[in-house]
């Protein structure tokens, strides 16, 4: 495989930049990187994920899944200050880049990066991801599994999907593997999938 942003050490030059982002009323200056996904700044899929849903300020565990440089995992902490919130990717610079913008926003006691296999053995009161759909099929369907079977019980998963890549089709799958899911919003081509614990 080439040199990708699910890549655990990408190959292309650590040049950093910060980028601005407008979440949930606020404004945040945030460090990226070549390398990670979104690296020029918000990507249009996370910022229609943030403009649909509220911050999950009754949940306690948060699981950010495939965080990159995490400005949904840092707006989550920031928002929610009885939230921990777990930050998951495969790409280790994007996992320095999320622990260096929590730090920045003073919520790095409860933002933790960690890479797939390194994560405590917990559960998530909600699961917030813009999955990796490039990864293909079959490998983002092990993906799913594995994690939406750590949502506790009531727990909710909010997924941002592109019409265009499978939206519809994986709302079916994940209905059919037990987690009952509906589409709260259908916007600029991507849609807001929100799956429940089984």
């Amino acid at each position: 495989m080439g040199d990708h942003y699910f890549s655990a050490q990408p190959a292309a030059g650590d040049v950093r930049r910060d980028v601005n982002a407008h979440i949930w009323g606020r404004e945040y200056t945030f460090t990226t990187a070549r390398g990670v996904f979104a690296r020029d700044g918000l990507d249009k899929a996370t910022a229609v994920l943030l403009d649909t849903c509220d911050p999950p300020r009754t949940a306690r565990t948060v699981l950010d899944l495939g965080c990159g440089w995490g400005p949904v995992a840092c707006a989550i902490a920031r928002e929610c200050s009885d939230v921990v919130v777990h930050a998951v990717d495969t790409n280790e610079r994007a996992l320095d880049l999320v622990r260096r913008n929590a730090d920045r926003l003073g919520v790095r006691e409860r933002v933790l990066a960690y890479a797939p296999d390194e994560a405590p053995a917990t559960t998530y009161d909600e699961i917030w991801s813009n999955p990796p759909i490039r990864i293909g099929k079959p490998a983002l369907h092990e993906l799913l599994l594995t994690w939406l079977a750590r949502l506790s019980d009531g727990g909710v998963a909010r997924l941002v999907v592109g019409k265009n890549l499978g939206s519809d089709s994986l709302q079916r799958w994940l209905i059919e593997r037990g987690y009952p899911t509906e589409r709260i919003t259908s916007a600029k081509g991507f849609r807001v999938l929100e799956a429940r614990s089984s």
